[in-house]
């Protein structure tokens, strides 16, 4: 058997785990051997567990939990099916167009670029062609 876990720590913070052998994991973290987040916030407190099959699929759950919100995580503590439906729904704002010319793509953010003046690129034309051998007139 596999379990994910929720401790609650002195300071209040939530740690969410899993191992294959709960108890000997409680004791682990409330002897300052477990996780170094929970030997700085002792003592914890057991809140919720869930139990499976596979430590995989322990796992998976854990590192599920892990990226919810506090108050999602309260919601399934507290075994509040109705808060956590409407805690699962995303907010999406739309988000205002900045003025400065820059784009964003992802998480990447380019500058605004100053466009070339018509001058640079005709000598860069030109360049490219004496570069690269080709020529302006046809038959060559």
């Amino acid at each position: 058997m596999a379990w994910m876990y929720i401790l609650e720590c002195v300071d209040g913070s939530y740690y969410v785990g899993s191992t294959n052998d709960l108890e000997r994991r409680i004791l682990e973290h409330q002897e300052g051997r477990g996780a170094r987040y929970t030997t700085k916030r002792l003592p914890v407190k057991l809140v919720y567990t869930e139990e499976y099959n596979f430590a995989a699929e322990a796992f998976e759950r854990e590192k599920q939990v892990q990226n919810w919100s506090r108050a999602k995580r309260e919601a399934l503590i507290n075994g509040n099916r109705e808060a956590l439906q409407l805690l699962a729904k995303k907010k999406f704002e739309k988000k205002k167009q900045s003025t400065n010319s820059g784009s964003r793509v992802g998480r990447m953010f380019f500058p605004p670029v100053s466009r070339p003046s018509l001058t640079k690129i005709i000598l860069l034309t030109r360049w490219s062609r004496y570069a690269f051998g080709y020529s302006t007139t046809r038959g060559n």
